[in-house]
């Protein structure tokens, strides 16, 4: 199964981050299962028409994060379920992300938790 990633260059997001999360998501959905190869960075990066270095340091995140596993007979495989982060520290991660950007911008806490509770809400 090919690897279904775009990258949109005007969405204001590195394109690694891009690569990343969305392989993230893949996987959380199971439309990548455990033990699936992922393409090599080379052609990852051919068929995204993006930098071989941007490709590799997607895979350095996965990989630092316990999403895929390297070996060089092996190439980049996605990890067991076990080896992986939980709902809970994918949420937490996301938290302190949002929070980070919160600051950035020089949101008061309280407005920065209407927006999120008003985000979710959208959602339902």
């Amino acid at each position: 199964m090919p690897l279904k990633v775009v990258v949109d260059t005007d969405l204001g997001i590195a394109p690694w981050r891009q690569v990343r999360d969305q392989i993230v998501r893949l996987i959380t959905t199971g439309a990548l299962a455990p033990g699936t190869r992922l393409p090599s960075i080379r052609q990852l990066a051919r068929d995204l028409a993006l930098a071989s270095g941007t490709v590799a340091r997607a895979y350095r995140e996965l990989e630092e994060n316990g999403w895929v596993l390297t070996a060089r007979a092996r190439g980049t495989v996605v990890a067991k379920a076990a080896d992986r982060p939980g709902k809970a520290a994918l949420l937490r991660a996301a938290a302190d992300e949002y929070a980070r950007a919160a600051r950035e911008l020089g949101v008061d806490p309280g407005d920065a938790l209407t927006a999120a509770a008003a985000a979710l809400g959208s959602l339902q």
